[in-house]
């Protein structure tokens, strides 16, 4: 049974749409490509996650925002759970990696038809509603999980750390936290990001906030995929 999710539908009203073949039409209306829907019948790996990202987005910022999440989430996994699986921590990665992968095409719709999407690919609960929980504010789903609370808290936060690198002469490297508590507190600078969150986040997690900022600048840091 799938689970009934908001999209808006063909009479541009709200709707519920519980059918899979009505998501895979709005997804077509759209003008989104749908190849391979039946790709992943044991589930989404790191590099299939990536390419789907990639199918979806083009823009090049928007791919670095999300390898940085990915990165992030990677290192907040292995904090949570210093013995978590290889898969698990994968799964964590793909979350991260895949939380805005339809924004580029359906800004004004996102998470909900992305989150329908993957759910026709097969990829889990979990990872779904921690994407859906990210945007609290439209999807109403409450961050219940450890991956749910580490996106939103490392979301806002990565984008920020991009924005402080891109004006920095060595990027991220030798960033300090301080530099970015500094950056959070000049409201002019990165006006977009939204600091409550970035606060909230890190409530939720329940982790100092300068470790947490420390922790997403040495992930982002070790990932290829983030060039800023």
């Amino acid at each position: 049974m799938f689970r009934l999710v908001f999209v808006r539908y063909f009479d541009s009203r709200l709707q519920l749409i519980q059918n899979p073949n009505k998501i895979k039409t709005f997804l077509l209306w759209r003008g989104c490509t749908l190849s391979g829907l039946e790709r992943y019948p044991v589930g989404m790996n790191l590099s299939q996650a990536r390419e789907l990202m990639h199918e979806w987005v083009q823009s090049p910022a928007l791919r670095v925002h999300m390898e940085a999440v990915a990165a992030c989430m990677k290192a907040a996994a292995l904090r949570h759970d210093p013995n978590m699986s290889a898969e698990d921590i994968e799964r964590w990665q793909i979350a991260g990696l895949l939380h805005d992968f339809d924004y580029e095409r359906l800004p004004d719709e996102h998470p909900l038809p992305g989150v329908a999407h993957l759910e026709t690919l097969g990829v889990d609960e979990e990872i779904r509603d921690a994407i859906l929980g990210h945007y609290f504010e439209k999807t109403k789903v409450a961050r219940t999980t450890p991956m749910a609370r580490a996106l939103f808290a490392v979301d806002e936060l990565a984008g920020f750390i991009v924005a402080c690198a891109k004006v920095r002469p060595d990027g991220l490297e030798g960033m300090e936290p301080k530099s970015v508590v500094k950056k959070l507190r000049q409201a002019s600078f990165a006006a977009a990001v939204n600091r409550e969150d970035i606060a909230l986040g890190v409530e939720e997690l329940g982790v100092e906030r300068n470790e947490h900022i420390a922790m997403c600048i040495e992930a982002m840091r070790g990932c290829e995929h983030v060039v800023v």
